[in-house]
């Protein structure tokens, strides 16, 4: 057989094929290597906010008298929707609470740490043997671990009857540093140190910061000067977590002060201005998001506790669909 004779042409032939199997080969590797950082990294956000981000909302409880015969409760809720599948993801085929494995929560009461897959309970009231509340945190955890392929951790840090003008105070702000200022940043070192060992699934994973949510307002409403202050300390409040979580582009999503719905009184309608006022500020760069609440308030003739407005009258349809409005204006500024 003759020998088949290697002209130039083919020289320039062999030698692209084979540039371009190494530059595929090149790519694929850098893309499993991509891949694999991803994997070993989780999405951290952080919650805080006064008694309604700890979370009033009422799941299961239904005496006539403290609470109303059940109106309002999640359980109700659920039942008389008219969207049942809005709620369809809170249970599992067995009728049992979902606990999902992709997204957790980290929230330290005043019975202890409670930390978990993302589902009822994690609240003020919440411990081990009894999660009869919600929060605003049950569906932002489903909304981002619905978002995120990696999976979330949201810590919770919240306490009730919190002012910004003083508990929460910014070091930006001025004068004495808020306590639970401090307190705060003091339980997400402990989170995070503790992720290994509170969340066994995350052993070995990288928390890498992805948001912050504000939903608080009530307290400062009733202070002169706190009222005054109260957007340029959110504006303090978001530039100092931002240098301290060493992100200067943190996505930051507040919430609005919507208890009394539309027809708020004159202090509440100035908190919301200055929450609105303070995320369209320039200096924040942008990538901070206001989320209306007011359409979410429900008559207290429908819902659990009557004599509860602060607490949005505990009505959990209220305080899931806050979390639903928090955790998708969090994927709008994801995206």
């Amino acid at each position: 057989m003759p020998k088949r004779s290697i002209t130039p042409l083919n020289n320039l032939t062999f030698y692209m094929k084979t540039i371009m199997a190494k530059l595929i080969l090149t790519l694929l590797f850098a893309s499993l290597a991509v891949s694999s950082n991803a994997a070993k990294t989780v999405k951290v956000f952080l919650l805080a906010g006064q008694s309604n981000m700890e979370g009033q909302g009422v799941v299961d409880m239904d005496h006539p008298k403290y609470y109303n015969g059940g109106k309002g409760t999640l359980l109700r809720v659920m039942k008389n929707s008219t969207d049942p599948k809005r709620y369809a993801h809170l249970k599992d085929k067995k009728g049992d609470w979902v606990e999902r494995d992709d997204a957790f929560i980290r929230f330290r009461n005043k019975q202890g740490v409670m930390a978990g897959g993302v589902s009822i309970g994690f609240t003020g009231y919440g411990s081990d043997k009894s999660r009869h509340h919600i929060g605003p945190e049950l569906q932002i955890g489903h909304v981002l671990g619905d978002h995120f392929k990696e999976p979330v951790l949201l810590i919770k840090t919240a306490w009730g009857g919190k002012s910004l003008y003083k508990d929460f105070r910014p070091p930006a702000a001025g004068g004495e540093t808020g306590p639970y200022y401090k307190q705060m940043l003091d339980e997400v070192e402990e989170a995070l140190s503790g992720i290994a060992k509170e969340f066994p699934e995350l052993k070995g994973r990288k928390p890498e910061w992805a948001g912050f949510v504000w939903f608080q307002g009530w307290n400062d409403m009733f202070d002169k000067d706190a009222l005054a202050e109260y957007e340029d300390n959110l504006v303090h409040l978001i530039q100092d977590l931002r240098k301290e979580f060493k992100n200067p582009n943190l996505p930051v999503v507040v919430g609005e002060l919507g208890n009394g719905g539309p027809k708020a009184g004159g202090n509440m309608l100035a908190i919301r201005e200055a929450q609105k006022a303070a995320t369209e500020r320039k200096e924040l760069k942008g990538n901070v998001k206001f989320v209306s609440t007011t359409d979410f308030a429900r008559p207290k003739e429908d819902s659990p506790n009557v004599g509860h407005g602060h607490h949005w009258f505990g009505n959990a349809e209220s305080y899931f669909l806050i979390g639903d409005a928090l955790g998708k204006g969090m994927v709008e500024l994801l995206d």
